[in-house]
């Protein structure tokens, strides 16, 4: 027996424009809260019509949550449902989740923030940058949490793995991309870099 296959609609043309846009908007809604990871805009475009702007859609949705306890981000180069922080007591309190936010000490913010803004980064490139050798630990303790992983391999002897951030890292930021990151003058004026 032949496995069916099913054609979305995408153009909608049996609708009136008004029901058409809030069709495009239940569908985009839909995909990114069925979804664990940020959902790439070229995705969305794939569940609305031709002349459909995903970016407007995306704002309508934005719009409808704003009175609600989540909200639709723009994460590591894609979309995201998640609740808005001034829940996070309430979630945890009824839910009993636990606390999830990141088990980093200073330094190894410091390590993750170096390979952020130097990536792809070497266990010699984080040398140079603190003067002392970073242990194998710190790195494997970055990478178990998944805020890291290995990146090419430097032309250097020995051809030594180099160490870039991951789309984990942008999601804990809440960044949308590394462009996200804060200026280094900015930094160093507040006096967190030097």
């Amino acid at each position: 027996m032949a496995k069916e296959t099913s054609v979305l609609d995408t153009e909608l043309d049996n609708l009136p424009p008004e029901l058409r846009w809030r069709e495009w908007m239940g569908r985009i809604e839909a995909v990114i809260f069925a979804s664990a990871s940020p959902v790439p805009r070229g995705d969305l475009a794939r569940v609305v019509g031709q002349g459909a702007s995903v970016d407007l859609l995306i704002e309508d949705i934005q719009t409808d949550l704003n009175d609600r306890p989540y909200e639709l981000v723009a994460v590591a180069d894609g979309w995201l449902m998640r609740t808005r922080t001034r829940f996070a007591d309430a979630i945890r309190a009824a839910a009993d989740v636990g606390d999830q936010h990141l088990d980093l000490d200073e330094f190894e913010v410091a390590v993750l923030a170096s390979i952020a803004y130097h990536q792809p980064l070497t266990r010699d490139g984080l040398k140079d940058i603190f003067g002392k050798d970073i242990s194998r630990d710190l790195i494997g303790r970055l990478r178990a949490q998944e805020l890291i992983a290995t990146g090419p391999r430097s032309p250097k002897a020995g051809a030594p793995y180099s160490y870039v951030t991951t789309q984990k890292f942008l999601m804990a930021f809440g960044m949308e991309s590394l462009r996200d990151l804060p200026d280094r003058g900015e930094l160093e004026d507040a006096g967190l870099a030097s």
